[in-house]
């Protein structure tokens, strides 16, 4: 490999001809088969009157909000993933596209819309029947039922099975009375309730004969037609928040009340006419996660979202460092772009990389969430799959969108502290993307629980010669591991000489697959055998789990990094032009050796790197970024973020 990665062809920081085929060509792979929908989104973005109002008064951002909201409803967008009948087109991945796209403008817009058409919306098509869809879903799709997702409560958090609002049947009076028995059972956060709802999907405790049935929605009026609160509905606003201004977040009590049977959303569980409680899923806990399906939508919207609230920053971000210049070679007059520094390359490039390749990786996750949700009865074994994915990426994709705007507003310096230039908002907006729709750290374990037990089910079902096999695998992996850990120690003072080791496979991607491939077994396999080394010795089931969450955590964590990983790759593959290929396969380099680059102590720790290749490692970043730095205008622009919705640091250099 030579010492320098040279760099690439596209044209370099020019805007010629060449290098806007080449633009042109990135983003019809990034906007994939999806692209109608998302220039449409771009199109109404890009209308006058549509760019984000950084300056208006909480009151006046929530009307506008609501405003371009109908506006969407005029132009059908919202009602992309609704029935036919009901105006839509059934299609939920375009929904999900179009929903991510409208992350570049009003992100108080974007929640805005997630509650009402996705889980508000979502929740009445989802666990309702034909005879609720055909009630409601009119008024929904255009907006003259606004709604609310009422699960969230302020002593339960993620705890979803332990809410304590109550939703009892009275079969004197054929209604379900719902209420809230204290302060902590009380309804908060809830997008919509402010101001402009007028229905919620509660979620309560089904009380039915006299026991509790577990946790199931009921819709329930909150405001009358003038505006007013229902009778025993109790309305506060939940005042400034750290940003989503234009959101009308409240809080909900409910006082004893009373509601038809009917509007329990029934489509899992019904109260039947001789008021016997049924359900054709026998199993409580099985029942309950069948009927959280909705949640999973709204994971995976805001996972894309969070990906493309990162794209606009970056794209500011970028554009600064091309058009910045400051200081310069020792006697001359002539500034450098900030883009040449390797400081302000490192802190920008491989950022974008993991960018590109978690666009890449919520392109199949929205994929398969429409093959799911387009099944009557999909399997538990995908349900369970898509479940683990959406709630693995959500976690690692917000994270990366908060840390990666804050960097970009640092790489902006003061005109990145101006809140024309959106920083301001879309850091504040995008902070709670950690914690709504699940928080991230729970999500994590979530995942990890999944994995665990796919591992024990894989596990079990080995016979005794596939698990002679297996326990063959772990211990030659043991060994080998010490082995090569031995071996580094040997070969310490030789260590100290560069260059004893070969770079070049560090750029085959199937080394680069490799390593993350035998980290994830690694740390599954470990934390399995440590969840029962632990119960097989007798001790608590849950002293053990907080025991090990943090290795828990790190099994979520790889997964996740190597799905990244293997999505980036195949988009690479399916790449139809060498030029467009060539340049995503270097950025794909950037992603997979940043990633090994920040755990190369782990892989050190564990014999699959020694110090050499580790330090190998850090130069090839060092290239890559260098490299790919000529290219760094042409890849912000290829997310094709409206000129409208950007600020003044992102002018063109």
């Amino acid at each position: 490999m030579a010492s320098t990665l040279p760099p690439s062809s596209a044209g370099g920081q020019g805007r010629t001809s060449a290098s806007g085929d080449l633009r042109a060509a990135l983003q019809r792979i990034l906007d994939g088969r999806q692209a109608q929908i998302r220039d449409k989104v771009r199109w109404w973005l890009s209308q006058p009157g549509n760019a984000p109002r950084p300056d208006l008064p909480i009151d006046e951002h929530r009307a506008q909000v609501l405003a371009w909201a109908r506006e969407l409803c005029r132009e059908g967008d919202t009602a992309i993933g609704f029935p036919p009948e009901y105006g839509g087109e059934g299609d939920i991945d375009k929904y999900v596209a179009s929903f991510e796209t409208l992350a570049f403008g009003d992100l108080s817009l974007l929640v805005k819309c997630g509650v009402q058409f996705g889980l508000f919306g979502g929740a009445i098509l989802h666990l309702g029947t034909d005879e609720h869809h055909r009630r409601h879903l009119p008024g929904v799709v255009s907006l003259d039922l606004p709604g609310c997702f009422a699960m969230t409560e302020r002593g339960h958090g993620s705890n979803v099975q332990a809410l304590r609002t109550t939703a009892t049947y009275e079969p004197e009076t054929d209604e379900i009375v719902v209420h809230t028995p204290d302060d902590d059972a009380r309804k908060d956060y809830i997008g919509n309730a402010a101001r402009d709802g007028r229905m919620a999907a509660v979620f309560a405790q089904l009380v039915v004969g006299g026991e509790e049935r577990g946790v199931h929605a009921v819709l329930v009026p909150i405001r009358d037609e003038n505006g007013d609160p229902c009778p025993g509905v109790r309305i506060e606003d939940c005042g400034p928040k750290l940003g989503l201004d234009g959101v009308d977040n409240g809080r909900l009590w409910f006082d004893h009340v009373r509601v038809p049977r009917g509007n329990l959303l029934d489509r899992y569980a019904q109260i039947r006419d001789d008021g016997t409680y049924f359900s054709p899923i026998e199993n409580p806990t099985r029942r309950f996660f069948t009927m959280l399906g909705t949640l999973i939508m709204g994971r995976v919207s805001v996972c894309g979202a969070a990906i493309n609230a990162t794209k606009v920053a970056q794209t500011i971000a970028v554009r600064h460092a091309l058009a910045r210049r400051q200081f310069g070679p020792p006697g001359s007059d002539e500034e450098a772009p900030l883009i040449r520094y390797r400081t302000h390359q490192r802190r920008l490039l491989p950022d974008l990389a993991t960018t590109y390749a978690l666009h890449f990786a919520q392109d199949e996750l929205r994929g398969r969430l429409h093959a799911v949700f387009g099944q009557d009865e999909p399997p538990d074994r995908e349900r369970r799959e898509l479940e683990t994915l959406a709630a693995g990426l959500k976690a690692v994709a917000t994270w990366h969108a908060t840390k990666t705007i804050q960097e970009c507003r640092e790489a902006c310096g003061g005109a990145g502290y101006l809140r024309v230039n959106r920083f301001a908002a879309l850091k504040a907006d995008t902070d709670v993307f950690t914690t709504f729709e699940g928080d991230n750290t729970v999500l994590l374990q979530l995942c990890a629980k999944n994995l665990l037990t796919d591992y024990r089910d894989q596990f079990g079902e080995l016979d005794p010669l596939g698990t002679a096999a297996f326990f063959g695998r772990q211990v030659y992996e043991t060994v080998a591991e010490r082995s090569a850990i031995r071996e580094l120690l040997g070969r310490l003072a030789d260590d100290l000489v560069p260059g004893r080791e070969s770079e070049e496979d560090l750029l085959e991607r199937d080394t680069q697959l490799e390593l993350y491939r035998w980290r994830e077994q690694h740390m599954t396999s470990g934390a399995a055998r440590r969840l029962k080394a632990g119960i097989d010795a007798g001790r608590e089931p849950f002293e053990v789990l907080l025991e090990t969450q943090d290795h828990v955590v790190g099994v979520a964590r790889t997964h996740v990094e190597r799905v990244v990983l293997e999505a980036f790759a195949a988009a690479v593959e399916r790449c139809p032009d060498e030029r467009p290929k060539a340049l995503l396969g270097r950025l794909c380099d950037l992603y997979a050796l940043a990633g090994i680059e920040r755990d190369r102590g782990w892989f050190q720790e564990h014999g699959r790197l020694s110090s050499t290749r580790s330090k190998a490692v850090i130069k090839t970043v060092n290239q890559l970024c260098e490299a790919l730095s000529a290219d760094a205008g042409l890849l912000a622009d290829a997310f094709g973020v409206p000129e409208a919705v950007l600020g003044e640091a992102a002018r063109r250099p």
